[in-house]
């Protein structure tokens, strides 16, 4: 079975290569981020033509999440517990859609940026990432393997950035935001990429050349419950993807796991 995650960054632009990806790859099931439409403007007929089922969360045009999977879908979540808001009025955003796929839950994430470290979106994130661990402790007690995948918006080691000097003082790389995400993992969930991946980035800005020029961050993470990571037989990040006109800003991320 092989679960991907990819952010898309609207998938109304790029509907078509990503569902010539899937034909290509036969990946079972894709979670998406930024897919920066509202339900009703998910171009679902193009997955379903391809023998993809599709729940979508999309409220306006930014954020937005999706799971396409051609082996089932049920038991669909719009956010986790107790997922905070953001904005005044504070509104529950469209980051979080988790459903079962072929007997596997699987949660498709897109963990809130921070913009700066002093801006109240940082405090938002980390509250974000607090109430997820607190979901993780539940989940991963679960005898149901849950896979919790996404944008994770946090680069966790310092060689996960092209230049550290680059990104000080900036989000993705502060300490409480990789104590969160440790956190996380700690609440029971395995990453399940690195050991197959050590030394790769899943995202390279669109400015300034930094895809050609190897300047990138790993911030697309799969963390894994541990019925889940028992599991798991490989993973690859398809840099591919990145490439070309109307690439993505991100590359699939793809974790392999063993059939029960």
């Amino acid at each position: 079975m092989q679960i991907a995650t990819w952010n898309v960054n609207s998938i109304r632009a790029r509907v078509d290569r990503v569902t010539a990806w899937l034909e290509r790859t036969g990946v079972d099931v894709l979670a998406m981020q930024e897919t920066k439409c509202k339900d009703a403007q998910f171009p679902m007929l193009p997955f379903e033509a391809i023998g993809y089922e599709v729940v979508h969360h999309g409220l306006n045009q930014w954020n937005g999440v999706a799971i396409a999977s051609k082996v089932g879908i049920t038991d669909v979540e719009t956010a986790f517990p107790q997922q905070p808001g953001f904005g005044d009025p504070l509104v529950t955003e469209a980051r979080a859609i988790g459903a079962t796929c072929g007997g596997v839950r699987v949660w498709s994430l897109y963990v809130p940026n921070g913009r700066t470290i002093t801006d109240p979106h940082y405090t938002y994130k980390l509250e974000w990432l607090k109430a997820l661990r607190d979901s993780a402790e539940q989940w991963s007690a679960s005898p149901t393997p849950t896979m919790l995948v996404g944008d994770w918006n946090i680069a966790p080691l310092d060689s996960d950035v092209w230049d550290r000097a680059f990104f000080e003082g900036s989000t993705h790389v502060t300490v409480p935001e990789r104590d969160a995400l440790t956190a996380v993992e700690a609440a029971g969930f395995t990453e399940m990429t690195r050991q197959f991946t050590p030394d790769e980035f899943t995202y390279w800005d669109y400015t300034q050349l930094r895809f050609p020029k190897r300047q990138g961050m790993r911030i697309d993470l799969a963390l894994g419950s541990p019925s889940a990571a028992a599991r798991l037989t490989g993973a690859r990040i398809d840099r591919e993807e990145r490439k070309g006109k109307g690439a993505s800003d991100h590359a699939p991320v793809i974790v392999e796991l063993a059939d029960v």
